[in-house]
């Protein structure tokens, strides 16, 4: 078995969930990391907890290249990570294949994540071959263990990237099975 932890940013109104970016990173060393270009610009920036917590985490120009970025871009559009939605479910889907028959997707209150990830490709059914149909609960799996949640290990930074939210999944995913086994 293959895991891959991952996090997606997203914007939802109780009603749709739009991708902002994903973020995975797989037991074999792999990353995967990208801004969808298609975001809803406008409704993110009347969002203030996006605005203020997401959005800084997005790449933004650097050196001269920040001189000819406009201050209304949320993100720099020119930016190898960021890529048009059918650009990141075709990665995606790849990432995923290249894991192996046998891979677990996990992420961190990972409901809505899941859903916004198998929307890349439309409708449940459209699911890619290789994709799984669900996602395993950090979450969930602290509970079955009996820890509390203000147990697990603190993210130090990087909170509301996605890769970097991925990366801490996958350390509390694997210190949550270093509890089990000394249990």
């Amino acid at each position: 078995m293959t895991a891959i932890d991952y996090d997606l940013e997203f914007l939802e109104d109780g009603r749709h969930i739009e991708l902002i970016s994903i973020g995975m990173v797989c037991d074999d060393g792999r990353e995967y990391y990208a801004v969808n270009r298609d975001m809803p610009v406008r409704k993110i920036r009347k969002h203030k907890w996006l605005m203020e917590n997401v959005v800084p985490g997005l790449p933004k120009g650097h050196g001269d290249q920040r001189i000819h970025m406009p201050k209304r871009w949320l993100f720099h559009y020119a930016d190898h990570r960021v890529k048009h939605r059918s650009t990141i479910a075709a990665e995606v889907a790849a990432f995923i294949r290249a894991a192996g028959p046998d891979v677990q997707l996990w992420a961190n209150y990972g409901a809505y994540d899941h859903v916004a990830l198998a929307q890349l490709w439309g409708p449940m059914i459209a699911l890619p071959d290789g994709v799984p149909m669900f996602t395993h609960d950090i979450q969930q799996e602290r509970a079955r263990l009996g820890l509390r949640w203000d147990e697990l290990p603190q993210q130090e930074s990087g909170e509301h990237n996605a890769l970097a939210d991925a990366r801490h999944n996958q350390f509390v995913r694997r210190w949550l099975a270093e509890q089990e086994a000394r249990t």
